[in-house]
């Protein structure tokens, strides 16, 4: 799945795409735990949290994630977008709860880790 198709399909604004807009996504995993995000081994993850922080986007660089959707509303400070831009990482911000995102997502072809 396309970037631009999650944004579009979770009315998620693109805050920070850095040339990933069509950049294909096949696994979703879901959490605010980032230590949980960091025991993951798969390639073209998709990130959905609200946990909205500089460690979110540290989590994501050292764990390989390239697209990260913030849900429930949450919005990316200046230094976590400058960070992502630094580092490759979309980011994505969706009014959407977790379990909708998820949901959507799952139900339109994405994945899950297992």
């Amino acid at each position: 799945m396309k970037i631009s198709e999650v944004s579009k399909l979770l009315c998620a604004k693109m805050i920070c795409d850095h040339q990933l807009h069509a950049f294909d996504v096949e696994i979703g995993y879901s959490s605010d735990l980032m230590s949980d995000v960091l025991t993951l081994d798969t390639d073209n993850l998709l990130l959905i949290t609200g946990m909205c922080n500089l460690q979110t986007i540290r989590t994501a660089e050292m764990a390989d994630v390239h697209a990260i959707v913030f849900v429930r509303n949450k919005k990316a400070s200046t230094e976590m977008i400058a960070l992502a831009k630094e580092h490759g990482i979309c980011i994505m911000e969706s009014p959407f709860t977790m379990f909708k995102a998820s949901g959507l997502l799952f139900n339109a072809g994405l994945k899950p880790v297992y």
